[in-house]
């Protein structure tokens, strides 16, 4: 395939998942194609020339001896291998690199960075020049002898000039002074990995190749960007859902913590009844916000401590097909969320609201919500009564088992009474 064609591919590949961040991207992308890549501060111009008209040769020798390179899909992680005597550089460096997606081996020493290399080939080699024993310097000039390893690019940490001049005449790829930037680091590790990859040097002729790994590395960069971007969004989701639910629990008199009271009961029971029910966000949303419709219904009826009156009981039980409408269009609710608020008054015998549903018909989140908010709702105060014994709502669960509730969620509650009574006191004695 042509090079301008896995460029359009790539672009709107971008477009598609980060719309959002697209235009700034542009403006990143131009500029690296206008300039040189980046290159260490402690190198200076005249390496810099060299590495770019021929970062390697060994790729050619290690072809001419047998050795083939594959490479590396732009999914894949790099892997790299960092050696040095330090464990708190060495935990520093892989919890820096991990971040940005990159795979960290370490050794302590020379012999353990041997076995490492031996075990798996890595992208590129962070090597201290200071190590007890065989010191960085030998082992690097050692791996630049061996035709099967010299392609390897290796970063040397050094001290001094001293150590880098020295570097230099072992063969090594690029130089970082100690102390140094973990993200100044990174990028070297970046160009030096990507072109690993690449396969041989890229000559005068290809600059769209070049250019296209531009691409793909900052098309990477632009979803771990998003990423970090929907884990913040959603957090700011979920405080705003438990803010909306506390709020709503005032406004219907409850005594509070009702929506994480009942949500841990809901979980606790999906867990038993159908694990898999747990694997959509959306349902969490759902357990918090089942009775988010009640925000139209009229304080008089919902503090009501008297028994409602017949037009008062069929107001109440719109909150559910209310509650659905309200939060329909949020893309974090739909599915088993949504089904959750508008079903979780149903009853398996087809006696509920707000259609009537029965059996299998009812969806299953809203079969085991059922159970869990009638649970909540016998051992907690309410405006029109105390909250009753844990034994008595038990009982009354289970005997309504194959009337009010689905027989196999009570099957499930029965099992897992146990945990469910742990949160009950959990929220009781706090």
């Amino acid at each position: 395939m042509p090079a301008w064609a896995l460029w359009t591919a790539l672009g709107t590949l971008i477009w598609s998942l980060t719309a959002g961040f697209v235009l700034s991207a542009i403006g990143r992308l131009g500029d690296v194609a206008a300039d040189e890549e980046p290159e260490p501060e402690d190198v200076g111009a005249g390496r810099r020339a060299e590495e770019t008209a021929a970062p390697h040769t060994s790729g050619a020798r290690a072809a001419e001896e047998g050795e083939v390179t594959l490479p590396r899909p732009l999914d894949e992680p790099l892997y790299i291998l960092v050696v040095d005597d330090d464990p708190n550089l060495r935990a520093l460096l892989r919890t820096s690199f991990e971040v940005a997606h990159v795979e960290v081996g370490e050794a302590d020493s020379a012999r353990t960075a041997a076995q490492k290399i031996a075990s798996r080939r890595p992208d590129v080699i962070v090597l201290d020049v200071g190590m007890p024993g065989v010191d960085g310097l030998v082992f690097c000039r050692g791996m630049k002898a061996d035709p099967y390893l010299r392609a390897i690019p290796v970063v040397l940490l050094t001290g001094d000039s001293i150590s880098e001049l020295a570097g230099r005449e072992a063969g090594a790829d690029a130089f970082l002074r100690k102390p140094f930037s973990p993200l100044a680091l990174l990028a070297v590790v970046e160009r030096l990995g990507a072109k690993e990859h690449i396969g041989a040097p890229p000559s005068a002729g290809s600059n769209e190749a070049r250019q296209l790994l531009l691409y793909a590395q900052d098309f990477r960069r632009l979803l771990e960007l998003e990423r970090g971007q929907r884990v913040l969004l959603n957090s700011a989701y979920r405080e705003t859902v438990v803010a909306l639910a506390r709020a709503l629990e005032s406004k219907d008199g409850a005594t509070g913590a009702h929506s994480e009271r009942v949500r841990r009961y809901a979980t606790e029971l999906a867990g038993a009844v159908e694990p898999s029910l747990l694997d959509e966000p959306s349902i969490e949303y759902g357990f918090i916000l089942h009775d988010v419709g009640k925000i139209g219904i009229p304080d008089t009826v919902l503090g009501k401590p008297e028994p409602l009156t017949p037009a008062e009981r069929r107001l109440l039980e719109t909150h559910t097909v209310l509650g659905e409408q309200m939060i329909g269009n949020a893309a974090l609710l739909r599915g088993q969320g949504t089904r959750v608020v508008r079903s979780h008054h149903e009853r398996w015998d087809g006696r509920g609201y707000p259609d009537n549903l029965d059996g299998d018909d009812i969806p299953l989140s809203a079969r085991v919500f059922s159970v869990a908010d009638t649970l909540d709702a016998m051992t907690s105060d309410r405006p029109y009564r105390k909250a009753g014994r844990w034994e008595d709502a038990v009982a009354e669960i289970v005997s309504q088992g194959g009337a009010q509730f689905d027989p196999g969620v009570v099957d499930a509650f029965r099992e897992r009474e146990e945990a469910l009574r742990r949160v009950y006191y959990e929220f009781n004695t706090n």
